[in-house]
């Protein structure tokens, strides 16, 4: 795989030691993420397995999850968050992909189309800490979903953008990236994940 594909696969909300590396970290940006990751739902966590439900509000309190997920995301050095992974059963997540780029929110949102080229590529997890899995996923979506007002958007994604939402919207359906490599693939991810439970 080309160098670049790389970096962007690492991108996807990628944990502690696969990050730019928390030792290169300054000690505040350090501690800023781990704070924030220690705000996310970890694998073993019911609310990772329940269904979301849709938003029928659009008031200052969503605007206020929107703010503290949109922040929790950034100091967590990720690239997109559900809600469930906060512990609030809502169909929203927020996504950037480009560090450049302003924070995007969905809400209620559903894939309408795919395309038929799909990609295998290395995702982690916020959720679940130290694992990286091959996933196979459509390289280009289209979604519909909702803005913070209620306004109808349209998005047309594709490579890491379209991945990311796919990523989001399965957390919304309670599904998790293990749910989507082989068999192989999980049996080691599982192994990570006792190791790093029992050198915490």
């Amino acid at each position: 795989m080309a160098d670049q594909q790389s970096d962007g696969e690492r991108e996807l909300e990628q944990t502690a030691s696969d990050a730019a590396g928390e030792d290169e970290l300054d000690p505040e940006l350090a501690a800023r993420r781990a704070a924030a990751l220690a705000q996310v739902r970890k694998f073993g966590d019911p609310v990772l397995r329940t269904r979301a439900r849709p938003v029928q509000r659009f008031d200052r309190a969503l605007r206020f999850e929107v703010e503290r997920m949109s922040e929790l995301m950034n100091d967590a050095m990720g690239v997109g968050l559900a809600a469930t992974q906060v512990g609030v059963l809502h169909r929203l997540l927020v996504y950037r992909v480009a560090q450049q780029a302003e924070v995007a929110t969905l809400i209620n949102p559903k894939i309408e189309w795919c395309g038929k080229e799909e990609e295998m590529v290395e995702e982690g997890c916020l959720s679940l800490p130290e694992v990286l899995v091959e996933v196979e996923r459509p390289i280009h979506v289209r979604v519909r979903a909702l803005g913070l007002d209620g306004e109808q958007i349209l998005v047309e994604a594709s490579g890491l953008e379209a991945r990311v939402i796919q990523h989001e919207i399965d957390h919304l359906d309670g599904v998790l990236i293990l749910d989507r490599t082989t068999r192989e693939q999980r049996k080691g991810a599982m192994r990570a994940l006792r190791e790093g439970r029992q050198a915490a």
